[in-house]
């Protein structure tokens, strides 16, 4: 499709700054030159490999090759950042940056902000001084949290903007809205940052809870060689969320918590987390595709963002009603097998880290969205079903894992852009409609399906099980144990 029949959304009138040039930094910089008018000499990329510096030869844009560190990031990107006047923008994309910390700056600057999660600085996730409950996600976003209490308004921060987190909170609105029309629940759409309304619309429909329902169907060339990761998306970034705690927003549903689970002593308190690595805990859920399948229940923002967000609470703060809500991934199966292999030798990550480009791919699909499950029509499935080879038409330096993240950065722009005073916000906290409308070009087929199938089905009965009949939609039969 000609770039002249893709809408411009705005224009960036200083500088933009993209920390990271990895697979999501390569497939975001096509979008941000056909849907903004900006100064190209004024844009600069920031990564410390080169390996694909000629791309950005190619277009005329500035590559400084350099780490962002905590103690050099001040110092070098404030020049960047204000050259020329005009508000800039920070597209922060990469592993091992303090979000926080960066967030805080270009606030104080007066430059926009955009990122897909709370980023550490390096060392935070495979410290084994500290406990494990300052590891998680949880604990990350306290510091968003901390840092949003501290300055609240002032120059637009979008906080975790990718698929998931990100994307995944809109859909979540989005699927509510429908269920409410399905089952014929006469409702008024809350507004954006009503909080209650939306917790209690949730709360009325029924839904216990939600899984971050996602599976990655995309096949390679070649099979996948030994003592190699390869994934999808970045291999860094998955290896450190992987070896997090596994973490979960907790339900008020719930009757039953396991062994090694652990309750957060500060903060919200919407999550709880277990005392084993996420990328190694199996939980069932569903897609539409595959049907009922493992998902891997790595800890992500949005598990703990969206509990939280539709939390209801008495008049004394008291919650009464909360959704369990956590990822449930299953990866390409290149990205399993790089799983097993490296829990097999103990959790040491293979030496070589790939990402598997949109030439090395043949065909397959990422199928990502909501399920809403425990309501009167039991469960229900939202979200965009986007294979390879439309991701591959649609933009280049794209696979459809990659464009559901680099479409989504996209959509957190555009909504800063429009709102560029709104302070440090969560997806959760953006209007859904909008930024739907945004990426929704990018997203390929975006439907809804229902199922009939709950986490008691499927097992083979040959053994005994701890499981509860009562209620299907437990976390106890929704865990493999």
């Amino acid at each position: 499709m000609a770039n002249k029949e893709w809408p411009v959304h705005g224009e960036i009138t200083g500088p933009v700054v993209m920390i990271g040039f990895g697979s999501i930094g390569r497939g975001t910089l096509p979008l941000i030159e056909r849907h903004f008018r900006f100064d190209r000499s004024r844009m600069v990329v920031i990564d410390p490999s080169d390996a694909n510096k000629d791309l950005l030869d190619d277009r005329g844009i500035t590559f400084v090759q350099e780490s962002v560190t905590k103690k050099n990031y001040k110092k070098l990107l404030k020049p960047l950042l204000t050259r020329g006047g005009g508000q800039g923008f920070c597209v922060n994309l990469s592993v091992d940056t303090g979000s926080v910390d960066l967030m805080r700056f270009c606030r104080e600057l007066g430059v926009l902000y955009v990122d897909t999660v709370v980023e550490p600085w390096l060392g935070f996730y495979f410290d084994d001084k500290v406990d494990n409950a300052d590891r998680t996600n949880y604990a990350l976003r306290e510091t968003l949290l901390a840092e949003k209490r501290r300055s609240p308004g002032g120059p637009t921060a979008v906080s975790t903007c990718g698929a998931n987190p990100g994307m995944v909170s809109w859909l979540v609105k989005q699927a509510l809205m429908n269920l409410a029309a399905d089952l014929k629940v006469d409702v008024k759409e809350p507004k954006t940052g009503d909080r209650d309304g939306w917790a209690k619309l949730m709360k009325k429909l029924g839904v216990k809870g939600v899984h971050i329902a996602e599976r990655d169907t995309q096949r390679t060339k070649k099979p996948k060689p030994l003592n190699v990761f390869w994934n999808t998306w970045s291999v860094e970034g998955f290896i450190s969320e992987g070896l997090q705690p596994a973490e979960l927003g907790w339900g008020t549903h719930e009757k039953w918590m396991p062994k090694n689970a652990r309750k957060q002593k500060k903060g919200c308190k919407a999550a709880i987390f277990l005392e084993q690595p996420g990328a190694n805990t199996r939980v069932r859920t569903w897609c539409p595709t595959p049907g009922a399948q493992y998902g891997f229940l790595v800890t992500h923002n949005e598990a703990v963002s969206i509990s939280d967000f539709f939390s209801v609470r008495d008049k004394k703060g008291k919650v009464t009603y909360r959704p369990t809500c956590h990822y449930a991934y299953h990866p390409c199966n290149d990205a399993v097998l790089s799983l097993h292999e490296m829990f097999g030798a103990g959790g040491k990550a293979q030496p070589v880290h790939h990402v598997l480009d949109e030439n090395e791919l043949v065909d397959g699909a990422d199928e990502l969205g909501v399920l809403l499950y425990g309501h009167k029509k039991n469960a229900y499935w939202y979200g965009s079903q986007l294979s390879l080879q439309e991701a591959r038409e649609l933009a280049p330096h794209q696979n459809a894992t990659g464009m559901q993240v680099t479409s989504a950065v996209l959509a957190g722009m555009v909504w800063a852009l429009e709102n560029p005073n709104a302070g440090i916000v969560e997806a959760d906290e953006m209007d859904y409609r909008r930024c739907l409308e945004v990426q929704r070009p990018y997203l390929g087929p975006v439907n809804g399906y229902y199922t009939d199938w709950t986490p008691l089905e499927g097992r083979p009965g040959l053994f005994p099980e701890d499981i509860d009949r009562s209620d299907p939609w437990q976390f106890r039969n929704i865990l493999v144990r």
